[in-house]
């Protein structure tokens, strides 16, 4: 009896749950698709995350994890390109939402995108944005979890100490990091689960680096990684306005 009670209820909070992601999602993907339509008409280019420094290194993976997610779980070596940037593009004096953009290649010759950004380092704090001058003193959290198959998985990023402080300042920072490579330790959670580590990763800048290259998280994702329906509703409609450049064309990579 308890048994058909409890498979009762689980069937229920899945049905409310599929009611409310539904429209919840979309009309939260409307209303980020509209502010970034609002802020494109005041700024050309990026609409968020204005200007930022590139940067290359390489990502060193721990074998043995339990993500759900191959990639993740294996242990190996992936060059990577990454960028860093400032989310609102205040003034480079004033605190601001840090992002943290990275890209590593997949086995088929595909690429794997990751979008981060600063936020608080509990359990429900990750989930908010916070601003900060120094770079080297946020926790990086990816907003919207990959599908793994163990369930959701949110993946984090930690600077590691460092002997001078990493200012957010495009000019300072790419200074600092061509002194000192940026060292940063990986972790991933459950939405409301425990950091675990799984990988390190090294930065320094890369004067190669191209603004007209757009990250997409939604395209590209880890070999064994998925996404949820509700993700997408969410942000594909205003990653397809982001995309676009100053000419409406859309540029994907």
């Amino acid at each position: 009896m308890s048994m058909s009670i409890d498979r009762h209820q689980r069937g229920a909070r899945q049905s409310v749950l599929r009611v409310l992601t539904g429209p919840v999602a979309r009309a939260a993907g409307a209303g980020l698709a509209g502010a970034v339509a609002l802020v494109g008409r005041v700024r050309t280019g990026r609409p968020f995350h204005p200007e930022g420094v590139w940067l290359r290194g390489t990502l060193t993976r721990f074998p043995g994890g339990r993500s759900g997610i191959d990639r993740l779980d294996q242990g190996g070596q992936d060059p990577v390109r990454a960028r860093f940037s400032r989310g609102i593009g205040l003034p480079e004096s004033w605190p601001d939402v840090l992002g943290l953009a990275l890209r590593c290649p997949r086995p088929d010759g595909g690429a794997a995108d990751l979008l981060l950004a600063t936020t608080g380092r509990g359990r429900l704090s990750r989930y908010l944005l916070t601003p900060h001058r120094d770079a080297g003193r946020g926790m990086f959290w990816s907003m919207m979890p990959w599908r793994g198959r163990r369930g959701p998985v949110l993946i984090a990023v930690a600077p590691r100490p460092r002997s001078r402080p990493l200012p957010a300042h495009r000019a300072r920072f790419s200074a600092e990091l061509a002194a000192e490579p940026w060292q940063l330790d990986l972790f991933w959670a459950a939405p409301l689960g425990p950091r675990r580590r799984f990988a390190r990763l090294e930065l320094s800048p890369d004067p190669a680096g191209d603004d007209r290259d757009r990250f997409d998280p939604l395209l590209n994702v880890p070999a064994g990684a998925g996404t949820y329906d509700w993700t997408r509703r969410l942000r594909e409609p205003g990653y397809a306005r982001a995309r676009r450049s100053p000419d409406g064309s859309a540029r994907r990579r």
